[in-house]
């Protein structure tokens, strides 16, 4: 059965860290809608005063954060004793698990500094998992190209092209993917795995629905997923495994119960988050 679109989303100015202008996609009052997936933003601008105060240093727990820049540089650094920088066309994907403490400090760019940031809930089986930091460069990243299709793939499967981000907590697909002229891309998808896209530019059709550009659209259950360019269409293609779990959610803390969340806040406070 092909999936259908279940609803729209448009994204909305938030600002964040010590001062970037962005624009949140989904987050806190859309869960469980996106289970497994609690939050996606987009930021990007050509103005240095809306991304360089940053992300200074802060914690997280219970989750996975994914960062996909598309233009211009973030210097980053964290408790585990990575630090560097991620460039154009660059992934990072860390599993927080216990804790991890880390800043994000956007580097000046001449031209649209432009990125995604997604985070990933973990099963409660697994939110204690030691810390783990993935580095994906522009050059890891493999591509699927035929008949004016154009996959990259992060993580996932797509045509037997396997991503390089594995042995995630939680499965998850995450394509970038472009359709030139009026092509169509096809892809075969469990049925209960929660699946969104985001459309990066352009515009194009599910069905007889029109979709543009920095629209979310959240699809209903299904076994396929059928989206055909008008033009030229580019967009991120996310699926996962929903967890069905209780969900307690405090700034960039996601634990499954309140008493999880008091003893992480306590923690913290208490200088001995870091496991």
């Amino acid at each position: 059965m092909q999936r259908k679109i279940k609803q729209i989303f448009f994204e909305k100015p938030t600002l964040e860290g010590a001062g970037v202008k962005l624009k949140r996609v989904f987050g806190y009052h859309q869960v469980p809608l996106f289970d497994p997936f609690l939050l996606f933003d987009h930021f990007g601008s050509d103005n240095p005063s809306d991304y360089l105060k940053g992300f200074p240093w802060h914690p997280h727990r219970g989750i996975e954060t994914v960062t996909y820049m598309l233009s211009g540089k973030v210097e980053h650094g964290d408790s585990m004793g990575n630090k560097g920088i991620i460039d154009s066309g660059d992934v990072q994907w860390i599993t927080a698990g216990a804790g991890i403490i880390h800043q994000e400090m956007p580097q000046f760019y001449n031209g649209m500094m432009k990125g995604f940031q997604l985070w990933v809930n973990l099963p409660a089986k697994n939110k204690m998992v030691p810390p783990k930091y993935r580095g994906i460069t522009k050059d890891d990243i493999p591509i699927f190209e035929k008949n004016e299709i154009k996959t990259k793939v992060i993580s996932g499967v797509f045509k037997n092209v396997i991503g390089p981000v594995k042995d995630l907590q939680v499965d998850v697909n995450y394509f970038d993917i472009e359709l030139l002229n009026s092509s169509s891309f096809e892809y075969k998808i469990k049925r209960h795995y929660k699946t969104f896209i985001y459309v990066i530019e352009g515009n194009g059709y599910i069905d007889k629905t029109l979709i543009q550009e920095k629209q979310c659209i959240l699809f209903e259950d299904g076994d396929s997923i059928n989206i055909k360019s008008k033009d030229n269409l580019r967009f991120l293609f996310v699926s996962g495994e929903p967890l069905n779990e209780p969900v307690a959610w405090s700034g960039p803390i996601v634990m499954n119960t309140q008493s999880e969340l008091d003893i992480a806040f306590h923690e913290l406070n208490n200088g001995i988050f870091i496991k």
